[in-house]
């Protein structure tokens, strides 16, 4: 069976990544509110920790998972690692006395208890008094009650999350008002709409970007515009000489590091550097999600009967965030990079065949599982190879990442 599982974000207060909440459905067909939460969770439990690994899936971070009432009791949190795991007590848990508890007995084994959806009320304090976190749905609960929640609670030892940011003026304003943790895609947006200069350095990079977008790429001319860039030519000789690449000789010359990653590979390490120089003030988690999101299309691209390149559907993915990358409009910063027709249209207008393949990414992203299943059916693509790829993806970005 495949295991339907996507990661959402949650940042600290500097915006380094905390940890992940694992979004899962055990296949499309199920991804509907009714689905049992009990099976729910129980499924993503066994799949991260057991099949797939959890330190592959959250690079080490924490992980988030949701447990039912009828899982708190049965305890099942301590069947898992402590040090990874966080218990998200959902909402409509009910604070028995058996739940007690039950809660005692996890949090006295040293698990962290992260209370969901939180709206206060009395018969909740044996629960806060346990709770490392606390999670407020800033979509559900206007910024006065919030601040009420905080006021209320500043005598318990714990942390406040904000769910559901989706900006940065929300990201700010929460932080202010004294939030410890925040999820959301607020760091996928712009944060100011205002237009760049860009400077000489990334201009060389840029004039390397479009050597390697030509549909005949000439090996001597990208050489010579990466053997002037002392960044890019430092990063590619450790990359290629990296234990995930390297084949045991070591490679000492750009003309070697060149060949030995072949065109594809040139066409997909040039970019990530690119983007990394341009987001050198943002969240690392904005190149790994651009990281993702272009191997994610370029692999269903090379899964679907379709006319499109593969190269130019990596290319898509990874500029996909370009605007919250340079805090600019996607309209007015498209005209200065050098993409064909198709990836303007996608990224601009979300408009064109491309459009469909990274508002799939879009949906798989943010566990939209209907919208998963419909657009795929649009591109021809087989429901149940997409987790694979996915997870190739999200593997493959947290390994290039590193030496990006």
């Amino acid at each position: 069976m495949e295991v339907y599982l996507a990661r959402q974000p949650i940042f600290n207060r500097v915006k380094e990544i905390f940890g992940y909440e694992l979004l899962f459905r055990d296949g499309l067909s199920n991804a509907f509110p009714d689905i049992d939460g009990d099976q729910a969770s129980s499924n993503v439990l066994s799949n991260s920790f057991f099949c797939m690994g959890i330190d592959q899936i959250t690079g080490g971070k924490k992980s988030f998972v949701n447990f039912t009432q009828e899982l708190l009791l049965q305890k099942m949190p301590l069947l898992f690692p402590r040090e990874n795991l966080i218990v998200e007590v959902l909402e409509n848990v009910l604070p028995t006395e058996a739940t007690i508890l039950a809660c005692r007995e996890i949090t006295t084994a040293g698990y962290q208890l992260a209370l969901d959806d939180f709206i206060y009320d009395p018969a909740l304090e044996p629960l806060i008094a346990m709770a490392g976190i606390i999670k407020v749905d800033i979509r559900l609960t206007p910024a006065e009650k919030a601040q009420d929640i905080l006021n209320k609670l500043s005598a318990h030892s714990v942390k406040f999350l904000a769910e559901k940011v989706e900006t940065y003026e929300e990201y700010e304003k929460y932080l202010e008002m004294g939030f410890d943790y925040f999820q959301g895609y607020f760091f996928s947006k712009p944060q100011v709409l205002k237009a760049q200069d860009i400077s000489p350095s990334k201009i060389s990079l840029l004039q390397i970007m479009a050597e390697v977008n030509r549909e005949e790429m000439q090996f001597s001319t990208v050489e010579t515009l990466i053997s002037r860039d002392v960044s890019v030519s430092f990063k590619l000789l450790r990359y290629i000489n990296s234990p995930y690449y390297s084949r045991g000789q070591e490679i000492s010359s750009i003309r070697q590091a060149i060949m030995r990653l072949g065109e594809a590979g040139i066409r997909r390490f040039i970019p990530i550097i690119l983007m990394s120089a341009f987001a050198d003030n943002k969240p690392h988690e904005l190149i790994r999600a651009s990281v993702i999101r272009a191997r994610f299309c370029e692999l269903l691209c090379e899964n679907t009967k379709t006319r499109l390149r593969s190269p130019e559907l990596f290319t898509l993915g990874l500029f996909s965030l370009i605007d919250a990358i340079m805090d600019e409009q996607m309209d007015h910063l498209i005209d200065k990079l050098p993409f064909s027709a198709d990836i303007r249209n996608a990224l601009v207008s979300n408009t064109g065949e491309m459009a469909d393949f990274l508002n799939l990414v879009r949906a798989y992203e943010t566990g939209e599982w209907a919208a998963v299943s419909r657009i795929a059916e649009t591109i021809g693509m087989d429901n149940d190879r997409i987790p694979m790829l996915y997870w190739d993806a999200v593997v493959w970005a947290d390994t290039l990442t590193a030496s990006a």
